[in-house]
This record gives structure tokens, C-alpha cells and sequence, in this order.
């Protein structure tokens, strides 16, 4: 299978035509936001079209996306503007923003003061939350507090490399991407 990144823009029902099951639509059109209908969608075609038409999704205990395919792992995250799936032959996970989105409010409550000092880069704040929801994700653990389980040592973002650490852990080495004006945090 190998490893692969997928970035999109949300599709309507004409651009997952084929891609999705009628039970998928059906569920769909229980969302009240569009936005929210069009990233559900995007994200099970992406799979599909990069798996197969026939492949089967379901969720894990942890309430991850899983694959009816031995030996794949499929990571998923959206926002408003862009869908984002990895698809790996090892466990992965991928978390994406906006780069304008707003963090400051929200930042003391997800980043130590020793993170808050790892950049004087203005997308620092975005890149930590992305790389903490990428490793939660990866940990497959509910319950996990971004403040004191989930840490990022090192941030990189002209190599596009971030150190983290689940707990007193190995530390993991994610992948950071800025694309269209979105920052993506991905494990492969």
C-alpha cells in the first residue's frame, strides 16, 4: 500500500457520485450544514477511489475510520475548505486547518509555555494544534488532555517537521504541510 496524502477541496454529490453508498448519502443528508455534508462525503470517495469502489468503512472502539482492507490505516480530518485522508500500510493520522484560523483564545488551554517558546513563527499556535489532534488521533485513546498527555518538542516549519510525544512515549515524527492556505499535521 505505501503512504500517501490526500488534500482536497469538498465535493458536491455530483463529484462523489460512485464513491458513495446510498446509506452514505442518506446520512449525509442528516447534517445540517452543507459544508459538513460535502466534507463527510469528500472524505469516504477519497478512500474509495484511492481503495476501490468496494471498500467498506467503519469506525474502531475509538471511533476511528477503519477499512475493510488487511494491512491499511486510514487517517481522516476536515474544516471548512479542504478534506484531508492518509491512507498507510502502519498506523498514521492527519489533522488540517485553516492558517487563518484563530488559535489565541484557545491557545493557553493546548500549549505548555515551553511550546508556546518553541517558534516566534505567527502559525506556531495552528501547527501545535494540528500536530496534538494528529497524535490523539494516533493514540487512539479517548480521553487524552492536549495540554498535559500530548507534547511538541520541536517545530520545524522550513523542513516541515514536527517532534511530538504521546506521554512519556517515543517521540513521533510528524510531517507538517502548507498548501492553499491550509496547514496540515500528518503521521505516516
Amino acid at each position: 500500500m505505501g503512504k500517501a496524502l490526500f488534500i482536497e477541496p469538498p465535493m458536491d454529490e455530483a463529484g462523489v457520485a460512485g464513491w458513495v453508498t446510498s446509506d452514505e448519502l442518506a446520512e449525509a443528508r442528516r447534517f445540517v450544514r452543507e459544508g459538513r455534508r460535502r466534507e463527510y462525503l469528500t472524505w469516504r470517495a477519497v478512500v474509495r477511489r484511492e481503495l476501490g469502489a468496494d471498500v467498506r468503512i467503519a469506525y474502531d472502539a475509538a471511533g476511528a475510520p477503519v477499512v475493510d482492507r488487511d494491512g491499511v490505516y486510514v487517517g481522516v480530518s476536515h474544516c471548512r475548505g479542504r478534506v484531508a485522508v492518509c491512507l498507510s500500510d502502519i498506523p498514521c493520522a492527519v489533522d488540517i486547518e485553516p492558517e487563518t484560523r484563530d488559535f489565541s483564545r484557545a491557545a493557553p488551554r493546548y500549549m505548555s509555555p515551553s511550546e508556546q517558546a518553541l517558534s516566534g513563527d505567527p502559525l506556531l499556535p495552528a501547527a501545535v494544534w494540528c500536530a496534538k489532534e494528529a497524535l490523539y488521533k494516533y493514540a487512539r485513546r479517548p480521553g487524552l488532555d492536549l495540554l498535559h498527555d500530548l507534547r511538541v518538542e520541536a517545530v520545524d516549519f522550513a523542513a516541515g517537521t514536527v517532534a511530538g510525544r504521546i506521554g512519556s512515549g517515543e517521540t513521533i515524527r510528524l510531517t507538517l504541510h502548507r498548501a492553499d492556505g491550509f496547514i496540515a499535521v500528518y503521521i505516516v
